[in-house]
């Protein structure tokens, strides 16, 4: 790997580090037995078909997701997203993925995936929690992946969903909250996710009842798994950066979200000028207060549903002293007034 990005510290959009043997190449086998003309769905990545058979390249994100772009305008299929994702996990990525085969429940393989992310699920952060009723997994962004996000949090969601049911033997019921609007065809949604299915909601997200986390999975085997974990650990290890700059980003304004939070302050923790960080989130087609935005509107919706917060306690904990800023801030975060996301709260209860 160039030394300057593994000098860096993280992961960006421009980092050969994804196997362009793993995930791509599914996506492109997908479409290649759809007929879709192999030079016109490698057009603009700088790939050749040979490099992806020759089991060495490794692309970018940027690559990958103009890759994603290509297969969408050629196919124009509403089912692309869901069977990608159905073929996604546990997928054939090494020790990574023969972790996740041999996780003994829910848990184990909800940590491992979250552990191992950038082997398994490269272009999407996961983020993982758990309460005293429900299991929750957040979905974010780390490479800014724009215009094709819904198509990946489709995917994303049906291979969790697929392989969810394939190692527990159960088709757990998982309800999902989705950020952009109900699409035209809802069909694919009840086929490949189920009925519990809320748009145009504040953050991507799955839940579950917690009680499924401990349950018991045949076929797995704990040795293995425990083996292959520390095997795509040390794959992990070998990675320019074990994480995303956006998602270093996302895990520092969490750990300080109840201090003031300024671009300066956090250009100087990353060992960087404003004006670089600045040019590094335009790069990835994003700005420093979206990201904060993001990152308190995860902390707020964190508060109310796993902690029971009322408005006035979340906004304590944010420390806004002005209830009025509050509530437009909540606005600008979630798309809801405090008593418009109660409402949507209870809706999930």
């Amino acid at each position: 790997m160039d030394r300057s990005e593994r000098a860096e510290g993280w992961l960006e959009c421009d980092t050969r580090f994804i196997p362009a043997h793993y995930q791509p190449a599914s996506l492109i086998d997908l479409a290649l037995g759809r007929g879709v003309n192999v030079h016109r769905l490698l057009q603009g990545t700088g790939l050749f078909h040979e490099d992806i058979l020759a089991g060495n390249r490794l692309i970018s994100p940027l690559q990958f997701l103009r890759l994603i772009t290509n297969v969408q305008q050629q196919m124009q299929a509403d089912d692309t997203s869901f069977l990608l994702g159905q073929q996604w996990l546990p997928g054939h990525y090494g020790a990574a993925s023969h972790a996740l085969r041999h996780a003994t429940n829910l848990l184990e393989a909800l940590e491992r995936l979250v552990r191992l992310q950038p082997l398994l699920w490269p272009l999407l952060r996961l983020r993982l929690r758990v309460d005293e009723q429900h299991v929750w997994l957040d979905w974010g962004d780390s490479f800014g992946v724009s215009g094709q996000g819904m198509f990946l949090i489709e995917a994303g969601m049906a291979a969790l969903t697929g392989v969810c049911q394939w190692l527990s033997g159960q088709r757990l019921p998982w309800s999902f909250h989705l950020m952009h609007s109900q699409p035209r065809y809802i069909e694919q949604y009840w086929v490949h996710l189920g009925e519990q299915l809320r748009f145009d909601s504040p953050l991507n997200q799955m839940c579950l009842p917690r009680e499924y986390l401990h349950q018991p999975w045949a076929g797995a085997s704990a040795t293995a798994g425990r083996v292959a974990e520390q095997e795509g650990l040390t794959m992990l290890a070998a990675l320019p950066a074990a994480q995303s700059l956006l998602d270093s980003l996302h895990d520092h304004l969490l750990a300080q979200i109840r201090q003031p939070l300024r671009l300066e302050g956090v250009a100087e923790s990353f060992g960087m000028s404003p004006a670089t960080l600045k040019r590094k989130l335009q790069k990835h087609g994003t700005h420093f207060q979206e990201q904060l935005d993001q990152a308190r509107s995860s902390v707020a919706l964190e508060l109310y549903q796993s902690r029971g917060y009322t408005s006035d306690e979340v906004a304590d904990y944010l420390n806004f002293n002005d209830r009025a800023n509050f509530r437009r801030s909540l606005r600008r975060w979630t798309g809801l007034l405090p008593s418009e996301l109660r409402d949507w709260l209870a809706g999930h209860r």
